[in-house]
């Protein structure tokens, strides 16, 4: 039987029940009903559950998505997603600085950083935080330096923790051989593609009719699932962004965002608008929020001439400060700056979101991304071993500290030969006619639209 992730209306339901409580809303009244007609809590890891749901359930399921849509949020007037009102709350928007465009080797060391970074939390998605350190501790790895292997792990406790199915054949150390594909490598290569065909001044249309065009449906998930196949129902942006989409404020937004940085070197501002097109295609408010800070970081780490906590304090101005995603990065920088011990800021960053937000949320996403960097100085082997080190969606993670530290960091020789030699300067994708690029390529292709006016 094949069951789809991320569409099934009696899986979505649950997630958006989760969604409008962290949002909110007040869904107790509809969770009620649900629960009492025997409808079950969303898949916990999974994109879907393992029965499909009765008739009766899946239309009641329908009917309550569009039910818990129209109920009112408190904190619509602090969490907005339209631009105008989100810089209208953004006292200290950030002002274009001039600045030359990154080299093409500092790009080409960014496109590496993103990709080693994956490569890195790839085999470790969706395993919890335990089994990670596990897994590392018994390899000695731990504090995490190097890709993950499976030589000498007892058996009983790869029972007990996996590798990721599809991604350990082509992610364990002792497999890799040039950068599988990905989908946090698939957006950058689309936001190429956007860039070459529209330039700068793309709309969120342009996104979408790329993404029809280039971008497999069976490569998308989460919110870029509901989004595309919301486009396929005729739906508009941003339109698409918000009909029973529970997961628009999930991480898919983040992970498209890094060529809005590289390409707006010292405009932040310019880079966050230019990721919040992008973004509305799928997300609302905190997933929105998520594109625009990693975005403008990287465009203040392109200019090669702040540190890693300027970078960080400036992608918080293109942030409403009163949204719970600046909230939650303000206090993942003070615990990386209380503990010296990295696992004490992932245990406390845990014990703050891991019961309320999934696995895949932007909130404590962004907020260990930040930590990470932060606490590392923005070193880039302590940066991406920090992120993937603490859980939640470590593939994601790692890519883009691996982006941002990779550029700090200035170029491919400043990168460790042990973390960019199994890459063998070659990318796997379904996108375009890029399957098989290397990285030098992409660094160049960058670097034309970056200089373009």
């Amino acid at each position: 039987m094949l069951r789809l992730t991320w569409v099934q209306p009696e899986d979505l339901l649950g997630h958006e029940l989760r969604q409008a409580a962290q949002d909110g809303r007040e869904p107790s009244a509809i969770a009620a009903r649900w629960r009492a007609a025997g409808g079950a809590e969303a898949p916990a890891r999974a994109g879907a559950s393992d029965r499909p749901a009765s008739r009766y359930l899946r239309l009641l399921a329908e009917d309550l998505l569009d039910e818990l849509a129209d109920l009112p949020s408190r904190l619509a007037d602090q969490e907005p997603t339209d631009l105008a009102r989100i810089k209208a709350l953004c006292p200290d928007w950030p002002a274009p600085q001039a600045t030359s465009p990154p080299r093409p080797a500092t790009l080409q060391a960014a496109w590496l950083g993103r990709a080693v970074g994956c490569l890195l939390g790839k085999p470790v998605e969706k395993l919890p935080l335990a089994g990670i350190r596990q897994l590392a501790q018994v390899t000695g790895n731990w504090p995490l330096n190097t890709y993950f292997t499976a030589r000498g792990v007892p058996s009983e406790l790869l029972a007990a923790h996996p590798w990721n199915r599809r991604s350990a054949p082509t992610s364990l150390a002792e497999n890799i051989d040039g950068m599988p594909e990905d989908d946090d490598l698939n957006y950058p290569l689309l936001n190429l593609l956007l860039l070459q065909r529209h330039g700068k001044d793309f709309t969120t249309a342009d996104v979408a009719r790329l993404w029809l065009d280039e971008l497999p449906a069976g490569r998308t998930f989460t919110a870029e699932r509901i989004a595309y196949r919301n486009l396929l129902s005729g739906l508009e942006p941003p339109r698409t962004a918000r009909h029973r989409n529970p997961f628009r404020e999930w991480i898919g937004a983040l992970i498209r965002a890094d060529v809005h940085g590289w390409t707006n070197p010292g405009d932040p501002g310019a880079a966050a608008e230019q990721a919040h097109r992008d973004a509305t295609l799928t997300h609302t408010a905190n997933g929105v929020y998520a594109a625009m800070f990693t975005a403008a970081v990287i465009a203040t780490a392109a200019t090669g001439t702040h540190d890693i906590h300027t970078c960080l304090r400036t992608g918080l101005t293109v942030v409403p400060p009163d949204s719970r995603l600046a909230k939650a990065v303000h206090h993942s920088l003070q615990l990386a700056r209380k503990h010296r011990d990295f696992d004490a800021v992932v245990d406390e960053l845990h014990a703050t979101h891991a019961r309320t937000h999934h696995w895949v949320h932007a909130i404590p996403n962004t907020a260990l991304i930040a930590a990470a960097l932060s606490h590392a100085d923005g070193d880039f082997t302590g940066s991406i071993c920090r992120a993937v080190s603490g859980g939640w969606d470590t593939d994601s993670n790692g890519a883009t500290v691996g982006s941002v530290s990779a550029l700090l960091a200035g170029g491919p020789a400043a990168l460790p030969d042990r973390w960019t030699t199994p890459l063998k300067n070659r990318l796997a994708t379904s996108v375009g006619d890029f399957n098989g690029i290397g990285f030098d390529t992409l660094a160049r292709l960058t670097h034309q639209e970056t200089a373009r006016p």
